[in-house]
């Protein structure tokens, strides 16, 4: 049964009065060609498109929203496409970071602003899909997220190439002198042929998954490959679903809850998932107002195997692979009790209802809960007076040995300095080392570059090292690898205590035991943080101004204080006078 009725659309305040401010409205649709049967009584469905010349990611949306159209109008929905910033991640600086909260505001805005009953997000590309759910979250209306899909599987020399992961290996091949610089333009062409999101299981693939998790994407639509027919008919029924979302008034407010988002983190560490993954989570949480936290992670990961054998967590597999074995339902199938079937999905169904019949197809791919990738989860938050409020490592894609260890501190307070650094064939450094790199957090980056895959000294890379500990207060590609430890909060900008590290100070990092600890007595770091003075500001004016002054730190999401669900009272609807 319908809750809303052609008289009670949203956009009817915009187009159904006997007014001159609403003559004014229907004209100037007139004047684009429309007629007044293409709206009158019939949901308006804005299309929130991220696709732009600069977006490789989404090449494919320019062809894909008319896709969605094609579904709006078969439903008897009236479609309007509404283009939004498409944050391409290796293309935008410093860090697409700085600017998710900005593609949040907008959606919020394009959708209040405008004459909207309900929308169809596109993106996918790392920071689009929390973005935009963010913004959509905020605003109230039925919503539904199209995902942009992986790219198709890279190749180089009959070898397969993994987004990101690969170039990592390839590039410290070349800095150690094993492979040409021809080589390594081959590798360049080869690594990104198609169109879609890394195809590994970096920030895209898990942000994409984790929003189907959540029950806001059609069952099975995360993984399609970007270059598969079946994503041209999922983009279509995205267009129709949404409509009748619209007449069933199916918010975000109706259907998420605590569940939902907790399914989320269950699905991101059976996935491998990015380490990216908690601060978007932890942001979207917030704005549903159904917040969850670092301590929620962690829980999940003592409970919850690595199930997903895709690279970086696993060894051999692609998203392509991941869509061939069953794809999210499938690996949802093999979840059981870490899931709460009842919570509700924006197809109209609960998540058990969504998962009957649900296969896998490759066991190998999405592995059996009794013989995982990884015995605990993908995250682990571990705490100290290193990092009071926590930072974040991915002991599935480390190096065993490291998960307990103690070295000295190689401290870097920018990140040009240690670049030069690492460059250096007569570093003084060792394998023991922990590297340090600070002033890379929200506000010291600023936003948090993903700068937290330190490079490993090309003397030791030399030697034969390929992994050791690394502690930042920056992010890292969810496509990288190794002993990283990120998102230190609070960050060495704002006088945290990674401020007052030194280099030669040890480092004690358990794992197992979710401690991380800086072997300095507290009286010295009193006394240090009496010595330590603030670095000068990022921004004097603009958007990095405004920026600087709002966002929270990593362990909070890194939303805008003001954008959260908490911060005031619901935005009332636009007055039309």
């Amino acid at each position: 049964m319908t809750n809303i009725s052609p008289t009670t659309l949203r956009s009817a305040r915009w187009f159904a009065p006997d007014d001159l401010r609403s003559s004014g409205h229907r004209s100037r649709f007139m004047q684009m060609g429309y007629a007044a049967s293409d709206w009158a009584g019939k949901p308006v469905i804005a299309i929130v498109n991220t696709w732009s010349d600069v977006n490789q990611c989404h090449a494919h949306f320019k062809q894909r929203v008319e896709d969605v159209k094609r579904g709006v109008l078969q439903a008897g929905g009236f479609a309007l496409e509404l283009p939004a910033i498409s944050l391409s991640e290796p293309i935008v600086k410093p860090t697409t970071m700085l600017y998710r909260n900005f593609l949040a505001m907008e959606t919020e805005e394009l959708l209040r602003s405008h004459p909207i009953d309900g929308a169809v997000l596109m993106g996918g590309c790392d920071k689009t899909t929390p973005g935009l759910l963010m913004g959509a979250f905020s605003a109230g209306l039925p919503c539904i997220f199209l995902p942009a899909g992986p790219m198709l599987r890279g190749n180089w020399k009959g070898k397969v190439l993994g987004s990101g992961s690969d170039a990592w290996k390839y590039w410290d091949e070349r800095r150690a002198g094993r492979i040409s610089e021809a080589q390594w333009a081959e590798v360049e062409a080869g690594i990104a042929r198609s169109h879609g999101t890394c195809m590994t299981m970096g920030t895209a693939a898990t942000m994409m998954g984790i929003a189907e998790a959540i029950g806001m994407t059609l069952p099975g639509a995360s993984a399609i490959p970007a270059a598969d027919a079946n994503h041209i008919r999922m983009s279509a029924s995205c267009g129709q679903r949404i409509v009748q979302m619209v007449w069933d008034h199916l918010t975000p407010a109706a259907l998420l809850s605590r569940a939902n988002f907790e399914n989320g983190i269950a699905v991101a560490m059976a996935m491998g998932c990015s380490t990216n993954a908690i601060i978007h989570l932890v942001a979207m949480s917030r704005r549903a107002g159904c917040a969850i936290g670092l301590d929620d992670f962690d829980a999940a990961s003592r409970k919850v195997p690595v199930l997903a054998n895709i690279r970086p967590s696993g060894d051999k597999y692609l998203m392509e692979d991941f869509y061939y074995a069953g794809g999210l339902p499938g690996l949802m199938s093999r979840l059981g009790d870490h899931l709460d079937l009842q919570a509700r999905c924006v197809n109209g169904c609960t998540l058990g209802e969504n998962l009957a019949g649900a296969e896998v197809y490759n066991d190998d791919v999405i592995r059996p809960l009794n013989n995982p990738i990884y015995a605990e989860g993908a995250l682990a938050v571990l705490r100290g007076n290193l990092a009071p409020d926590g930072c974040v490592i991915k002991p599935s894609a480390c190096a065993p040995h490291l998960l307990r260890h103690t070295g000295p501190a190689l401290v870097f307070d920018d990140y040009p300095e240690m670049k030069k650094a690492v460059d250096d064939p007569d570093l003084n450094v060792t394998a023991e080392h922990v590297l340090v790199l600070r002033n890379a957090g929200p506000q010291g980056g600023p936003g948090m570059p993903e700068w937290g895959m330190l490079p490993i000294p090309v003397k030791l890379v030399r030697a034969g090292v390929n992994d050791m500990l690394r502690l930042s207060d920056a992010r890292m590609s969810g496509t990288s690898y190794g002993a990283c430890m990120l998102h230190c909060a609070p960050e060495a900008y704002v006088g945290g205590p990674l401020a007052l590290v030194k280099t030669g100070d040890r480092i004690s990092v358990d794992v197992p035991a979710r401690r991380i600890h800086l072997e300095v007595s507290d009286a010295e770091l009193a006394a240090r943080r009496v010595a330590w003075t603030a670095p000068p500001k990022r921004y004097e004016r603009g958007y990095g101004w405004m920026f600087s002054r709002h966002i929270l730190q990593a362990d909070q999401g890194c939303d805008f204080d003001f954008l959260e669900t908490g911060f005031g009272a619901a935005v009332a609807e636009p007055d039309i006078f």
